[in-house]
């Protein structure tokens, strides 16, 4: 074969990888962003990189394109290993026309959406983009339509996560909110369907793009991002992290990996962590910590809807989806925050064979006209849908309070739980004492010659009656009350036992859950 291919190949392969040249480059550098292939390179394992379509160029002829043509038309894809395990990635080049999508640049992440779904390996998606190309105009629209549709078909199948490293405006957002898991970098990743320029024009209002679509705005306000990252590095990690927990797709089993931690073994500091007041707030987040493999909690949405706790642990090397209220905030009510936040993590560990265990200490939904005309029936609704249609392990663990509807939804044994246990402590009722006397009771009280004394004394007598769990035991709602301290060896059993659970469902296209 003539050496001057060889050379041709060698001088085309140089040309890609400059991509939009040094001067870009180092702009990209300068605001703090780190360029295409650098974010590849420091996310996969060392030389496992493969690209693919490093070559293909736009073909609009348009304002003068026909003149601007860059090798690899500013996306690259390719697939490599995350600690050994294949995935499929694209990482969008903002030296190139600034990151913007063409028709060839839909095609090449379609191409390798299509490998990840024939071949069972996640898709991640590194966004940095001024959203479509403007001088090919509806044929950049077609091309973002291909990328959603395949989002949504792999939705399921395959995990797909994004990463927000730069701007994500327009059109382009809607293929992070349909992927599994969004993260954005703090102080240089955007996402807005309508920028600040345009809003001031519109409504009038003045933003910052920060304020607007910063990471922490997605993280706290919006929900939008489950993980906001102090820098791309730590993005980087946190990516590695979160696919550690979950498998390569929905045939597989997540990984099982040896963690050190004995299954008997307990931590009894867990026995003090609930205040013996049942008004007194705690950190459900420290129940889970004393009770996982090594302490080792991967909170998910961990800044949105503070009241409910999801995330990754594992117990006895087994991944398991977390999920429970945290009395911390609101008093671990529920509202339509966290009920988005709970029935969306159910259903992706379920979608991918991860079993949940949730922790329950629930006084009910959070009351107020906002919740009401806010639609706190319909989001709610999507907890115990999620929880009803899950056929992985479902385990449960009745820390303190678990009342009213809120006690069904939350993964108990009438809704689908396949174990139950509950503390001593715990009290499972329509609602709490107070409540339940003052309208049981609301005759004798106000006959009483002093009625706050009667009051006190019907609601001890109520508490006494039914604000413990031997009353659900006895009916064989609850399958165990153990010591706080059981819980780590009681789980490790559970998950264990469940490990062959096999259960189906009606034959049907698909459910409609209450969107």
């Amino acid at each position: 074969m003539p050496r001057e291919d060889f050379e041709r190949l060698k001088k085309m392969r140089e040309e890609a990888r400059k991509a939009g040249g040094e001067a870009r480059i180092k702009r990209q550098h300068e605001a703090g962003k780190l360029t295409a292939r650098e974010r590849i390179e420091r996310l996969l394992d060392p030389d496992s990189f493969t690209e693919i379509d490093e070559f293909v160029v736009h073909r609009e002829t348009s304002f003068g394109m026909a003149k601007k043509k860059i090798l690899g038309d500013g996306v690259i894809t390719g697939f490599g290993t995350i600690n050994g395990r294949k995935v499929y990635i694209f990482s969008q080049d903002f030296t190139v026309f600034g990151g913007a999508l063409s028709e060839k640049y839909g095609d090449k992440i379609c191409k390798i959406m299509d490998l990840a779904m024939e071949t069972g390996a996640p898709v991640i998606g590194l966004n940095d983009s001024g959203g479509a190309r403007i001088q090919e105009g509806v044929k950049s629209l077609a091309s973002y339509a291909h990328v959603f549709r395949r989002n949504t078909i792999a939705s399921g199948v395959i995990p797909q996560i994004s990463a927000i490293m730069g701007p994500c405006a327009g059109g382009a957002v809607y293929s992070p909110a349909v992927t599994d898991f969004t993260l954005m970098v703090k102080g240089t990743s955007h996402m807005f369907i309508t920028g600040p320029n345009v809003i001031k024009t519109v409504t009038g209002e003045e933003v910052s793009f920060e304020e607007l679509g910063g990471a922490m705005t997605h993280n706290s306000v919006s929900g939008v991002a489950h993980f906001a990252s102090e820098d791309e590095d730590h993005c980087f990690e946190q990516i590695r992290t979160l696919l550690s927990y979950i498998p390569s797709n929905n045939m597989a089993d997540p990984p099982r990996v040896d963690t050190g931690h004995a299954p008997d073994d307990y931590d009894e500091s867990v026995d003090d962590i609930v205040p013996t007041d049942p008004n007194k707030p705690y950190d459900m987040r420290d129940v889970v910590r004393a009770l996982v493999d090594n302490g080792e909690f991967f909170e998910v949405h961990e800044h949105w809807g503070q009241n409910m706790m999801t995330g990754f642990a594992r117990f006895d090397g087994r991944s398991v989806g977390i999920v429970g209220q945290n009395p911390a905030y609101l008093a671990g009510t529920i509202d339509i925050n966290a009920s988005d936040k709970c029935s969306r993590f159910v259903r992706f560990c379920d979608a991918f064979n991860i079993p949940v265990v949730t922790f329950q200490d629930v006084p009910g939904y959070l009351p107020g006209t906002e919740q009401e005309w806010g639609g706190i029936i319909r989001h709610g609704a999507k907890i115990l849908y999620a929880y009803a249609e899950a056929t992985v392990p479902l385990i449960t663990i009745i820390t303190r309070k678990g009342y009213g509807g809120a006690y069904d939804v939350m993964s108990s044994r009438h809704i689908g739980a396949d174990l139950v246990f509950a503390w001593p402590g715990a009290e499972i009722a329509v609602m709490g004492p107070q409540g339940a006397a003052n309208i049981i009771f609301r005759k004798e009280i106000a006959a009483a010659d002093d009625p706050e004394a009667k009051r006190k004394e019907l609601v001890e007598e109520y508490r006494e009656k039914f604000a413990h769990p031997y009353v659900a035991a006895g009916l064989g709602y609850i399958d165990k009350v153990i010591f706080p301290h059981e819980t780590r060896p009681m789980i490790c059993k559970g998950l264990a036992m469940l490990e062959t659970k096999r259960q189906s469902r009606p034959a049907k296209k698909h459910g409609n859950i209450p969107l």
